[in-house]
């Protein structure tokens, strides 16, 4: 069975790149592995006293987060797809592309905003990013 790897961010446009990995995953035997990488600062915040780190803020955000996963999870188990699903902290490139080797993942599902130009000079993209550095084929579902 073919791992496919779906980076989700739980943006707008996670219900339309959820369909199209299920779709891919259908036609190709899959299995999708789904990916959520939150920062490595969640429970940080600034303020009067400098930077400071709310432990409790952090737990609770990793709870929320896991159960938006595991709602997604759901949803695609219903519709016969085989899933799972895995949380993690840091610089969501290199996680991913880590990730994907792992599981010996034989393609990734991405989204495209269509954004370009001067967004990408100064924000930069993750989907650009990981088509570049991906050995494994990347799926573009384009985001409108």
């Amino acid at each position: 069975m073919i791992n496919i790897v779906l980076p989700v961010d739980f943006g707008d446009s996670t219900d339309k790149l959820i369909s199209g990995a299920v779709k891919f995953a259908k036609e190709t035997q899959g299995r999708i592995c789904l990916i959520h990488v939150a920062p490595a600062d969640i429970g940080f915040a600034i303020g009067d006293m400098g930077f400071q780190y709310f432990p409790e803020v952090e737990q609770n955000e990793i709870k929320e987060e896991l159960l938006r996963l595991n709602n997604i999870q759901q949803r695609i188990l219903a519709q016969d797809i085989d899933c799972e699903h895995i949380l993690k902290q840091g610089v969501a490139g290199d996680i991913i592309l880590d990730y994907a080797k792992e599981k010996n993942a034989g393609y990734m599902v991405m989204g495209s905003h269509g954004r370009s130009g001067i967004y990408d000079v100064f924000v930069g993209s993750l989907t650009k990013e990981l088509t570049r550095r991906s050995s494994i084929p990347v799926l573009v579902i384009p985001i409108h």
